[in-house]
């Protein structure tokens, strides 16, 4: 019998709008290629935007919030394993799953460590420094509890790994680290991932004429002479993203442009609106694009892509993308916070206003510095995120965690005493909830 996985999504999976949707569709493909069975759920509307996945083999299935129709269908389904993107989603629906499928294992894709990112924002809009202690906010009660909850959760940082172990106390057995898994881009006969596609399935004529050597970078299609503007992207609706947008139009690119007046800053983003085009200026050459159709077309023909990110947490899509299509970047040391190892970055880290315009001017017009930035963007995809290596870890660590599930919950009685209560508070609320819908 084929084994079946459920997923239940906070969003149908976008990946031409945020890394979230990308990681989705990594994390389906690499259940395919050990021929699970999958659905994937979510309570939310379907977007024009979202990936189709049942061009895929992907059962798609809309549920609903509070409704005890998801016990009946939960039950039918029977899943080995279900998967809950982000703890929200967990929160609504862990309990459900565990009552009516107690066999199946829990897993938690966190995304990012939500308790981080807000720890941060609210540091910044209080204008001082992060501290340790910011962590112990009503985000991290909530999602730390869901990681006690579940079997096993995905973690997708390795200082994230480092935040719950040595501040939250989090026993390791129940984490597992698994940043992107990515293609080689030195390696030979490298895959090409066709746009929107869960497959690398592009015929030999749309790859590069021919494979590089062991060591060489994948033709990225433009030289340093052939590309010119800086670029930024990212969802717009992503609090990080938009603060992003707002430092680079008012405090760093009027620095970068006295200097590179013909250079213009090119700003990509889904769910673009009224408000963030404001920021529109001709005069000024930071010119607001909207959503990009094709992100490695815009970030391949420009030259530098800056990311001034000022709080955030998890890996960072848009620096991944831009190693990915050879360009090399600029950002804070949150933005490259555990995404290279300990390599050197694919350009510079900058945390100063004046720093951060200076680099990317040096870099902007140092075709040598340029180039070695290419290709240590080139060797961090390949030793950080090995595509093979991380999702063999991962399904090895599934298999001995559903030879011992008894075992495992048994040594997590914290979590065996957070379901126990959560099954009795959020039970009776959903169901009232339920109750009052049919009323109305």
């Amino acid at each position: 019998m084929q084994r079946r996985l459920l997923i239940i999504g906070t969003v149908f999976p976008e990946p031409n709008s945020s890394a979230a949707g990308s990681r989705m569709l990594q994390l389906i493909e690499l259940f395919q290629q050990h021929d699970w069975e999958i659905t994937f759920a979510s309570a939310a509307a379907e977007s024009e935007h979202a990936t189709d996945l049942t061009e895929f083999g992907v059962k798609q299935v809309s549920v609903k919030l509070n409704d005890s129709s998801f016990d009946d269908f939960v039950k039918e389904l029977n899943p080995q394993i279900a998967l809950f993107d982000r703890f929200m989603t967990e929160e609504q629906f862990g309990w459900r799953v565990a009552e009516n499928c107690p066999m199946a294992i829990r897993i938690l894709d966190t995304e990012d460590l939500h308790c981080l990112r807000h720890a941060r924002q609210d540091a910044l809009k209080q204008n001082r420094d992060f501290q340790p202690s910011d962590l112990f906010n009503e985000v991290a009660k909530r999602e730390i509890a869901s990681i006690y909850r579940c079997d096993v959760s995905l973690i997708i940082s390795e200082y994230e790994m480092g935040v719950l172990k040595a501040i939250f106390k989090v026993d390791g057995v129940l984490l597992h680290y698994l940043p992107f898994m990515l293609e080689s881009l030195t390696s030979p006969n490298p895959s090409f991932q066709k746009e929107g596609s869960l497959f690398s399935d592009e015929s030999s004529d749309q790859r590069a004429s021919s494979p590089p050597e062991k060591g060489e970078y994948r033709e990225a299609g433009r030289g340093f002479e052939e590309r010119q503007h800086f670029v930024t992207i990212g969802n717009f609706l992503h609090p990080p993203n938009w603060d992003a947008v707002q430092y680079l139009k008012t405090d760093i690119w009027p620095l970068i442009r006295k200097q590179l007046p013909e250079a213009e800053m090119h700003v990509y983003g889904a769910y673009c609106s009224d408000k963030h085009r404001q920021l529109h200026s001709e005069k000024e050459g930071f010119l607001i694009k909207g959503r990009a159709e094709n992100a490695q077309e815009v970030i391949g023909k420009a030259r530098v892509l800056l990311a001034p990110l000022r709080f955030g947490a998890g890996l960072k899509g848009k620096l991944v993308e831009a190693m990915q299509c050879g360009t090399p970047s600029i950002t804070t040391s949150v933005g490259a916070e555990a995404m290279h190892g300990n390599l050197p970055w694919s350009g510079s880290i900058a945390d100063s206003t004046e720093g951060f315009a200076q680099a990317a001017v040096q870099l902007y017009t140092d075709k040598a510095a340029w180039e070695t930035a290419q290709q240590n963007g080139a060797e961090i995809i390949d030793q950080v995120y090995p595509k093979a290596e991380l999702g063999s870890a991962f399904i090895q660590r599934l298999e001995a965690l559903q030879a011992n599930l008894e075992i495992h919950r048994q040594k997590n009685f914290i979590g065996s005493m957070l379901m126990h209560h959560t099954m009795r508070s959020t039970e009776f609320m959903s169901r009232w909830i339920e109750a009052k819908n049919k009323l109305q």
